[in-house]
């Protein structure tokens, strides 16, 4: 489905997201580039953020760059492999980025309730098997949702009611008990959804607590400030992203689907170099130190 039938409206749409695109890889590879070859980024905090902004890339450029093409084009037909691919794929990097945003939070969590057994809690095998932990449970995420929408063998003919092959959509196609349908879609949101939220809350409820024991009010500021960053992130990605799988069972407007979900697919990989670039005092210390050697 297209994001709008105006044919006056191609031209600014191609341009639109052809723009958001280019801002988002690069913007995320800057962050990584950055991470990288700084010395001061070298923690397990920024080694998050590079998998991340990494995985940002990747998953913007499951759906962005065919809508691109097929706007150019005039021509939203995709082939059932494809289909299938690009929401392998799609489930893939979003649970992948739900799972870092979630191990982002503990870090955090050890980092200021636990500081002086920081570098043991979090040492670098610690953060190899977070990452692998993650890998895992997306792939299972992925593999899941294939297995119910395999049992239709094919699509023929058949419009997806959405900007790309979103899996909410397939898994209507492919139930054909509305009620078995509900009931995957909310088991996943539960425990792909829900338990990791909790788990953010409840550590940024710790971290708090444990900020406002600080005695200096500029200890508090900077505490605060760093975690700033990662919060609005967290915010913008679930929120918008739980929003639409749990709330597709309740509404029945494909466009306001496919727009809200431009809000987690687009927009939130769009936005997550700028709020971490302009948030946290030490990327920006970074950028600063990386424009004085080249310029």
């Amino acid at each position: 489905m297209a994001i709008s039938e105006d044919p006056e409206l191609q031209l600014f749409l191609f341009g639109l997201f052809l723009s958001v695109y280019l801002v988002t890889v690069l913007g995320n590879l800057l962050i990584v580039l950055l991470i990288i070859f700084d010395s001061h980024l070298h923690t397990p905090m920024y080694y998050f953020l590079s998998n991340l902004s990494l995985i940002d890339i990747f998953f913007i450029s499951t759906t962005i760059p065919e809508m691109i093409v097929g706007i150019k084009l005039h021509n939203r037909v995709i082939s059932y492999v494809g289909c299938l691919t690009q929401m392998s794929l799609f489930l893939f990097f979003a649970c992948m980025d739900d799972m870092i945003l979630t191990v982002m939070a503990y870090d955090r969590f050890v980092a200021i309730c636990h500081p002086l057994h920081y570098t043991v809690m979090m040492n670098p095998q610690v953060c190899a098997v977070l990452i692998l932990l993650s890998f895992s449970v997306s792939v299972f995420d992925s593999l899941l949702h294939n297995l119910i929408v395999l049992q239709v063998t094919c699509f023929k003919d058949v419009e997806i009611a959405n900007f790309f092959c979103h899996p909410l959509q397939l898994l209507n196609l492919a139930c054909t008990n509305k009620l078995s349908s509900n009931i995957v879609i909310y088991f996943i949101g539960v425990i792909l959804g829900i338990f990791p939220v909790l788990g953010i809350i409840l550590s940024y409820c710790k971290i708090v607590f444990s900020i406002l024991k600080i005695p200096s009010s500029s200890g508090k500021h900077k505490a605060f400030s760093t975690r700033g960053s990662h919060l609005s992130v967290v915010c913008l990605f679930y929120g918008t992203g739980i929003g639409v799988y749990l709330g597709s069972v309740v509404s029945h407007s494909p466009q306001k689907n496919a727009v809200a979900s431009l809000m987690y697919t687009v927009v939130s990989p769009m936005l997550n170099p700028f709020i971490y670039t302009l948030r946290n005092r030490d990327i920006s210390n970074a950028l600063k130190r990386f424009h004085s050697r080249v310029f």
